[in-house]
C-alpha cells in the first residue's frame, strides 16, 4: 500500500512538473544571440528583439526600422548606415558602437547607454534620448543637429538631450 501511494505521488509530481514546465516554456524564451555575427544588410524591421545580443557584430546597412530592441546589447558593433528609424532602444547598451551615417530618426533611446559611441553624420530628428547615458562631448555634438519631436513619446530631441 505504501508503494502504491509513492507511485501515485511520483506520477502526480511528474504531471505537475510537465504542466508547469510547458507553461514556463511558452511564457519565457531565451534572448537571441548574434554576437560576432556578420549581419550587414540584414532586415530586422518590425521584429521583437528584446534583450537580444549583437555584441561585436557587423550590422552595416542593417534595417531595424520599428524594431523592439528594448534591453538589447549592441556593444562594440559596427552599425554604419544602419536604419533604426522608430526603433525602441529603451535600456539598450549601445556603447562603443560606430553609427556613422545611421538613421536614428524617431528612435526611442530612454535610459540607453551610449558612451563612446560615434555619431558622425547621424540623423537624430525626433529621437528621444531621455535619461540616456552620454558623455558631454557627445551631447554637445548631438545638440548641434538636434530637432524634431518623437512621435511615440512626444518629447523633443533637444529637450531629451538637455540642450540649451
Amino acid at each position: 500500500m505504501i508503494y502504491l501511494w509513492r507511485g501515485v505521488g511520483l506520477l502526480v509530481a511528474v504531471i505537475i512538473w510537465c504542466v508547469t514546465s510547458s507553461a514556463l516554456a511558452t511564457d519565457w524564451t531565451h534572448p537571441l544571440s548574434f554576437s560576432n555575427a556578420e549581419l550587414g544588410r540584414h532586415d530586422f524591421s518590425g521584429q521583437s528583439l528584446q534583450a537580444a545580443e549583437f555584441s561585436n557584430a557587423n550590422l552595416e546597412l542593417a534595417n531595424f526600422t520599428g524594431a523592439d530592441l528594448r534591453g538589447a546589447v549592441l556593444s562594440a558593433s559596427v552599425m554604419t548606415k544602419a536604419n533604426l528609424h522608430g526603433a525602441d532602444l529603451t535600456n539598450a547598451m549601445v556603447n562603443e558602437v560606430k553609427l556613422n551615417g545611421a538613421d536614428l530618426s524617431d528612435a526611442v533611446l530612454l535610459e540607453a547607454i551610449l558612451l563612446r559611441t560615434v555619431f558622425t553624420d547621424v540623423n537624430i530628428t525626433g529621437a528621444d534620448f531621455t535619461d540616456a547615458i552620454l558623455d558631454r562631448a557627445q551631447i554637445k555634438e548631438l545638440c548641434q543637429k538636434a530637432s524634431g519631436i518623437n512621435s511615440q513619446t512626444g518629447v523633443t530631441t533637444r529637450e531629451s538631450l538637455g540642450c540649451r
